[in-house]
């Protein structure tokens, strides 16, 4: 809605990359759009960037919107809430949704 913004990443405080490369595939296609020749060298975990506690880097980001964008709180309305469970019942429960290989 107006005032809203919507920020959207994969961010990983601790991982385990080599089990990650051993579950996805990633193509060579998208390594070399990204211009990686390594997947493993992409993900950096916070964990080793920072060596914060993860509650700590979850405070500091948290901080940091709200200083930045004027961050407050909200709580998902009764209407949102009943669009998610429907779309959860009724798209990402198919297994035409969870199942799929794009």
């Amino acid at each position: 809605g107006p005032g809203a913004v919507l920020h959207h990443v994969t961010m990983s405080y601790d991982i385990d990359a080599d089990k990650m490369l051993e579950v996805l595939r990633i193509g060579k296609e998208k390594m070399s759009d990204k211009g990686t020749k390594s997947a493993k060298k992409r993900v950096d975990p916070l964990r080793r960037q920072t060596g914060l506690p993860r509650e700590t880097v979850i405070d500091k980001m948290l901080d940091s919107f709200r200083v930045r964008y004027g961050l407050t709180e909200g709580r998902v309305t009764d209407e949102e809430m009943a669009r998610a469970e429907h779309l959860a019942e009724t798209k990402y429960s198919d297994p035409e949704w969870t199942a799929r290989v794009p």
